[in-house]
């Protein structure tokens, strides 16, 4: 499985942008995917997770500001940014909880991430 995450970049405060993460190779069915991220310094904490089913849950810290959305067709997940600040500033990285067959237990696989860096 590959989790491809792009979208990342620099952005003044109070800008948006829009992160993406493409998961490919064997998969039979995503249960979960997310986004997560890591400032320098900092443990790497949840940021959003969508379900297969449209339920969503958010760190408060982005709560009204942050959207994870998913095309589960193409298994593609989404973070759209708004009124971004400073302390969002970090390294975003995709998750995606996901089976390789039927048979399949569900694994835990984490992509390469994306720069996000908002400057004040």
């Amino acid at each position: 499985v590959q989790l491809q995450a792009s979208g990342g970049g620099l952005v003044q405060a109070g800008g948006s942008l829009r992160l993406s993460c493409a998961a490919s190779g064997s998969i039979f069915s995503i249960a979960s995917m997310g986004w997560y991220r890591q400032a320098p310094g900092k443990e790497r904490e949840k940021v959003a997770t969508i379900t297969s089913g449209g339920s969503t849950n958010y760190a408060d810290s982005v709560k009204g500001r942050f959207t994870i959305s998913r095309e589960n067709a193409k298994n593609m997940a989404y973070l759209q940014m708004n009124s971004l600040k400073p302390e969002d500033t970090a390294f975003y990285y995709c998750n995606a909880v996901y089976a390789k067959t039927r048979w399949s237990a569900m694994s835990d696989y984490w992509g390469q991430g994306t720069q996000v860096t908002v400057s004040s």
